[in-house]
């Protein structure tokens, strides 16, 4: 069946189609014969208790710099769309936050996927949180105090921005280092919210595993590597992609959070694990999937539409 998916993401044009996830996921829809529309998260409206987007029809095709074509732009129900792919990149903020609890109008008679109440209600650095016995040793506060107790107590910690992205303002700090005082005044006047840390892991130069799950299920892995200058595994900032295998305690992992990942109407989530711990469960706009395609894994585009068909199909 034909479905009418449309895409909330940041401008079609500002992809770069190698690794993109959204591209993959609309190009597979595209395959399948179904209809997209594209629009960025500022064109969604709410008036009288309707839901609308001004949206383009939107073609895809495999040519970088040449990959997509937008017709004339209309204003849309979304509540006539089938599917609504809710892929727009984080900041987590409270534009994102808002637009969920208008997503929230139409779902689940459209489809939204991610589920836009269990997108709000789990934050990525939050959410994890719900499995303490899973993770490295956590503090979320905004406290000096705290966080100097805490870098006295194991040395080497990680701090960053609780609703950051992409590895961005992320920091190791050592025992020795002197400015913890400087990012914690620093990271005050940036953000209005709590920071979180984590004691360092030294695994992480080992690699920060990407593992994707569909439905609740594994559906794939890929490996990031940080390179030689920075403590950062993200792939665009220097981190490298390489292949690997689910370890037993990783699947233990899944297995232990795919079940509440299928209750919430998360369909597609990436969790990152370094060693044993799982230190991220990314739901808002996960990503990774070309790249466990181009090392040869599964097409996880292919099983993202198959679970979405069937719970259209429902």
């Amino acid at each position: 069946m034909a479905l009418k998916v449309a895409v909330q993401m940041d401008h079609v044009s500002s992809i770069t189609i190698k690794g993109d996830s959204t591209f993959a996921i609309s190009m597979e829809a595209q395959a399948r014969g179904h209809e997209l529309f594209h629009y960025t998260p500022e064109r969604l409206s709410l008036r009288d208790g309707k839901v609308t987007a001004r949206a383009e029809p939107m073609i895809l095709r495999e040519e970088e710099g040449n990959h997509f074509t937008l017709g004339p732009s209309e204003k849309i129900d979304l509540s006539t769309m089938d599917v609504v792919l809710l892929r727009q990149d984080p900041p987590f903020d409270m534009a994102y936050i808002t637009s969920t609890h208008i997503l929230d109008r139409i779902h689940p008679k459209t489809l939204v996927v991610n589920d836009p109440t269990s997108v709000r209600n789990a934050p990525e650095k939050i959410f994890v949180t719900e499995y303490a016995d899973l993770m490295p040793e956590t503090l979320i506060t905004k406290d000096p105090l705290e966080v100097a107790a805490f870098r006295e107590e194991f040395g080497e910690i990680v701090m960053k921005p609780l609703y950051g992205n992409g590895g961005a303002g992320v920091f190791h700090i050592t025992r020795e280092d002197r400015n913890l005082t400087s990012f914690l005044e620093t990271f005050a006047l940036l953000f209005r919210e709590p920071f979180i840390v984590q004691r360092y892991l030294k695994d992480v130069r080992k690699g920060d595993k990407r593992i994707i799950l569909i439905d609740g299920e594994f559906a794939g892995a890929i490996n990031r590597v940080p390179s030689e200058t920075d403590s950062r595994s993200n792939m665009h900032v220097g981190g490298r992609a390489e292949p690997t295998e689910l370890t037993a305690r990783e699947r233990e992992i899944c297995e232990r959070i795919g079940p509440e990942l299928r209750k919430r109407g998360l369909l597609f989530v990436g969790i990152d694990v370094i060693g044993d711990y799982l230190t991220e469960i990314n739901v808002t706009s996960p990503t990774g999937i070309r790249e466990v395609k181009r090392f040869g894994g599964t097409d996880i585009a292919v099983l993202l539409w198959d679970a979405i068909e069937r719970k259209v199909g429902r």
